[in-house]
Parts: structure tokens; sequence; C-alpha cells
């Protein structure tokens, strides 16, 4: 290999890297909404007192959001620009948390919890998005990469919402997550690439090819029943 080559696969390793870090850390800071709100139920209860009792419900039904995310806006990837939706789904997430922050009612920050849990699937487009862009031999130390920033997102969610919502407030903490969000997204636009799509399926089919994917793939299946 010459000098330049070299020195070319160099830089495009690097390249990636960079690349592969800023899906670990939207996949964290995207995923890390769904947990916000666990350890500020008390809070929640103190400022929603006629409605204490409903008050379990905001995180239950933040993980169904997230479980129809996954079923209803991952396969979409397969169609449109990654980087596009994922864009898309920053903006709606935004809306959304401002909502929540500003809640006059349970009621309100439920409905809204729910809207967070399905736009909240960012992190099942840079999982797809990390794979996609590495070569064969590095697809694996491409998608764990991104995982741990999952994972991350999902350990560190709960302490940094407590440690917020103790000192300013259990507002205070989807308003944060604005501004990450924010400062994310301008990084997104001037370093995420775009993705080429796979398919050309309406969005009924790729519904349902995802069903043929589970029958006719068992490793699919155990994969996902360990998940689950």
């Amino acid at each position: 290999m010459s000098t330049s080559d070299a020195s070319t696969s160099a830089s495009t390793a690097r390249s990636l890297r960079g690349v592969l870090l800023l899906l670990a850390t939207i996949a964290g800071v995207s995923v890390a909404n769904i947990y916000f709100n666990q350890p500020l139920l008390d809070n929640l209860r103190q400022s929603f007192p006629d409605s204490a009792s409903w008050v379990g419900a905001v995180p239950a039904v933040t993980q169904l959001g997230y479980a129809a995310g996954m079923l209803l806006l991952a396969p979409l990837g397969d169609r449109f620009d990654r980087r596009l939706l994922i864009l898309l789904q920053i903006a709606g997430m935004c809306v959304a948390l401002i909502v929540a922050a500003s809640a006059p009612t349970l009621a309100v920050l439920i409905v809204t919890s729910l809207a967070i849990g399905v736009l909240a699937t960012i992190a099942q487009q840079a999982v797809p998005f990390a794979a996609e862009l590495a070569p064969p031999s590095e697809r694996g130390h491409a998608v764990g990469t991104v995982m741990s920033g999952l994972l991350l997102g999902i350990l560190l969610a709960r302490t940094a919402a407590g440690i917020v919502g103790e000192y300013f407030g259990w507002r205070a903490v989807f308003g944060a997550s604005v501004v990450a969000l924010l400062a994310l997204a301008v990084v997104i636009i001037l370093r995420l690439p775009k993705s080429q799509p796979t398919s050309t399926l309406p969005y009924g089919k790729l519904l349902v090819s995802m069903w043929h994917l589970v029958t006719e793939h068992r490793a699919l299946r155990e994969a996902s029943l360990t998940g689950a």
C-alpha cells in the first residue's frame, strides 16, 4: 500500500469513528427521554395532587409509545433517508418536550409522554445507520459502539433527571432535554451524511415485511425473545 493510500485509509477510518460517536450520542440522548420521568414521580405527585393516583401512567405510556414507535417508525429507515428521519423526529420530540414541560394537567403530560416514547425511537434509526455506513468487516464494532451510547443513555438518564429535578424542578428536566436535542440537531446537519434508501416498498408492505423476516430467520426470533 502506498503512503497516499495509507493516509486516505486512515482519514476514512477517523471520519467513520467520528460519525459512529455521533450516532452513539444520538442514540443515548434520544433514548434517555423515555427514562427521565421515572425518578420524577414524587415531583409529579406534588404538582398534580388531584390526579396523584394516575402518576404511574406517565412512565407506562412512555414505554408503550416506545414499543409502538419501534413497530411503526423504525421501518421507515429502509424507505427514506435516515438522516432526514432523525432530524424530523428530533423536531417532533422538541415540540413534545416543550408541551410536557409546560403541561397544565397530568392528563396532558400522559398524552405527551406517549408521543415522547414514539419519537424516542430515533435510536432505532441510529443503530442500523451505523451498520449501513461501516464496511462489512467493521459492522459488529460499529453497531456495538452505537449500542454502547444507547445503553449509557439508559443508565445515566435517571441520575441526570433526578439531580436536575431535585434542584430545578421536574419541568426543567424536559427543558434541558430540548436544549440538548437542538444542539445535537446542529451537529447532525453539519456532520452526519445522508443515507441511501434500500427499499421502495410502500409503508404497509414495509410493516408486513417485518413479519416475513421474523418467520424466516430463527436467529432473529431468538434475539427478539432474548431482548424482550
